[in-house]
């Protein structure tokens, strides 16, 4: 166990071994943006099977704490370029406020807004009464996350910053690697998009497996049907 972890710890990731959590978020202007459609989601993931639910911005933490008693990794997205996902202290004790259990946020190498260490801020969000979950993009950033005091850690980043490399699938070899490299629980997440994946990810050393867009996001989900379908008719009609 971490040395700063709360006492909540081994319950809390005992409980979470082997499950799906299931992102529920939404863009600003999107039909199924605010706290009521979140809610609503994360009771139908529920529903299905998911163990936990992980869900961006106060107002949605609190409405999805309390329409599930499954647990609630909290994140704060503000902005779109650098450190946005939780960026400052602030950003995370307020994350904790509105109800999580686990507060997730950027551990990347890349320096957080309030010029704060990880290791300041994971401290500060303990003493809170809330876990970590650490996002990065490399190995190297994992292992500083929990050698900082993460209870967590989450490959969200990996393909989106500079120092991880692009591809269009989940990266099954971080998850490995930080699998076999630390005892800290690691959660594959970032580009899953079927079951044969995520039970995968599993069978690597995940500790449990994130899935957002391929499940809550049905505006992109039909999009690649329609994307799919529009493809499909291209040779016949230019054989017309």
């Amino acid at each position: 166990m971490n040395p700063t972890a709360s006492p909540r710890h081994p319950a809390l990731l005992q409980q979470l071994r082997g499950s799906l959590v299931v992102s529920c978020q939404a863009r600003p202007g999107e039909p199924l943006y605010g706290p009521e459609f979140m809610a609503a989601m994360a009771r139908s993931a529920v529903l299905g099977g998911a163990g936990a639910i992980r869900v961006n911005e106060p107002q949605d933490i609190t409405a999805v704490r309390q329409a599930v008693d499954v647990p609630v990794i909290g994140l704060w997205k503000d902005g779109e370029e650098g450190v946005y996902i939780t960026p400052t202290l602030a950003h995370a004790l307020t994350v904790a406020e509105a109800g999580a259990d686990i507060v997730a946020l950027d551990a990347t190498i890349r320096p957080r807004r309030d010029r704060r260490t990880l290791a300041q801020t994971i401290g500060a969000i303990h003493d809170a009464g809330a876990l970590v979950m650490a996002d990065i993009a490399t190995l190297e950033e994992g292992l500083a996350a929990a050698a900082a005091g993460a209870d967590m850690i989450s490959t969200t980043l990996s393909g989106y910053t500079p120092q991880s490399p692009r591809q269009s699938g989940p990266d099954l070899g971080l998850v490995a690697e930080l699998a076999e490299a630390t005892d800290t629980p690691v959660f594959a997440e970032g580009r899953y998009s079927t079951p044969a994946q995520a039970a995968q990810a599993l069978l690597l050393g995940a500790h449990a497996v994130v899935v957002g867009g391929a499940i809550t996001r049905p505006t992109d989900i039909t999009s690649h049907f329609a994307a799919a379908l529009g493809s499909s008719r291209l040779p016949r009609e230019a054989a017309q």
